[in-house]
C-alpha cells in the first residue's frame, strides 16, 4: 500500500506561519535618520538670502564719501506639500483574519513604509513641480557644482573632486557635517583606499544609534541609493552625483532641514470610519512635508561621477 502523498497530507494540516511581514522593498539611506526637521505655522516658509552687499570705499581725511549703495536681498519659499494614501480593509476580510496577523495593521503599517519611502526619494529627485518638493539635486546651486576635476564627459571618483565638493561648502565656516552617495560611489571610494597600498580604512564616523559609516577627512559619507546611478552628462549614460553639505541648526540658517507641520507634526494616521457605500474601513496616512535649503552655500555636489 502506498503512503498518502505530501499534496493529500496538506489538505488535513496547516503549514506553521510567522506573524508579520518581512521587509522585501528596501532602498538603504544612511542619511535619512540624521535629516533635522523643523515645524512651521502656514504652508510656507519665507526666509531672505543675502544678494549684494552694501558697498564699502577706503577714504582719506576729507574725501567724499560714495559708498552710498544699499544691500539686497533675494526672498526664498519653501513650500509644505502633502504625502498621502488610504488603507481600505474589508469588513469581512478584517473580522475572518486568523489571530497570527491583522491584516488592517499591515496594510497601515504598508502605507506608512511607502510615506516614508516617497520623501526619501523626493528628498534627492524631486523636481519641485507636481507637487512634489524640491530634492538636493535641483536646490544645489550651480555656482556649487563642482568643474575643475570633473572631465565634459565625466570620470571616476578621485581624491580631487572630493576634496573639491566638500570646498564648496563654507556656510559653518568649512565644517561638512555630511557626504552622500549611491553605493556604487561609495565602492569606487574604497577602491581608492585599497590603491593607496596598506593602508587600512580606519576612518569611520559613528551615528548616534552606535552604527560606523566610511568617512573621509572625518566627514561622513553616507550611502544613499536613491541617488541616480544613470544620469546623463556629456557623452555619459551611466552616471551619478555625489554629494557635500551641511545640517541646519535650528537657527534656520545654514544647510538643508526637512520641514513639516508646526501643529500636524509628522506622519499622522487619522481613522477616517467606514465607506459610505462599501463594507470597507478608511485609515488615513499623511504627511504635510518639504525640504529647505537655507544657505547655498550649505549644499555643493559632483555630477558626472562613472563607475570604477
Amino acid at each position: 500500500m502506498t503512503s498518502i502523498t505530501l499534496s493529500q497530507a496538506s489538505a488535513l494540516a496547516l503549514d506553521e506561519l510567522q506573524s508579520g511581514i518581512i521587509d522585501n522593498i528596501i532602498t538603504v539611506n544612511q542619511f535619512y535618520q540624521l535629516v533635522p526637521f523643523d515645524g512651521i505655522t502656514g504652508n510656507s516658509l519665507a526666509y531672505d538670502r543675502e544678494l549684494v552687499l552694501g558697498d564699502i570705499q577706503v577714504a582719506a581725511v576729507g574725501d567724499t564719501i560714495t559708498a552710498k549703495n544699499a544691500a539686497t536681498y533675494t526672498e526664498v519659499h519653501s513650500t509644505l506639500t502633502t504625502i498621502i494614501g488610504d488603507a481600505e480593509v474589508n469588513g469581512l476580510v478584517q473580522a475572518t483574519q486568523s489571530d497570527i496577523n491583522n491584516i488592517e495593521a499591515l496594510q497601515v503599517a504598508s502605507k506608512a513604509k511607502s510615506a516614508g519611502r516617497q520623501f526619501q526619494n523626493m528628498m534627492i529627485n524631486g523636481t519641485g513641480s507636481s507637487n512634489q518638493f524640491p530634492g538636493l539635486l535641483t536646490l544645489c546651486d550651480a555656482g556649487h557644482i563642482v568643474t575643475d576635476t570633473v572631465g565634459a564627459n565625466g570620470g571616476v571618483l578621485s581624491f580631487e573632486t572630493m576634496d573639491e565638493v566638500t570646498d564648496l561648502v563654507t556656510d559653518k565656516e568649512g565644517q561638512v557635517d555630511y557626504m552622500v552617495a549611491h553605493s556604487r560611489t561609495v565602492r569606487g571610494y574604497r577602491k581608492l583606499l585599497r590603491s593607496l597600498g596598506g593602508n587600512t580604512i580606519d576612518d569611520m564616523f559613528e551615528l548616534p544609534g552606535g552604527d560606523k559609516v566610511i568617512a573621509y577627512s572625518g566627514r561622513p559619507i553616507f550611502r544613499n541609493d536613491w541617488i541616480p546611478v544613470n544620469q546623463t552628462y556629456g557623452s555619459a549614460t551611466n552616471a551619478s552625483t555625489i554629494f557635500a553639505g551641511n545640517f541646519d541648526d535650528g537657527s534656520r540658517k545654514y544647510g538643508m532641514s526637512g520641514l513639516t507641520a508646526e501643529h500636524a507634526y509628522g506622519l499622522m494616521v487619522e481613522d477616517v470610519g467606514i465607506h459610505q457605500s462599501r463594507d470597507e474601513r478608511i485609515t488615513r496616512l499623511k504627511w504635510y512635508v518639504s525640504m529647505a535649503l537655507f544657505n547655498l552655500n550649505g549644499l555643493a555636489m559632483s555630477q558626472g561621477v562613472l563607475p570604477n
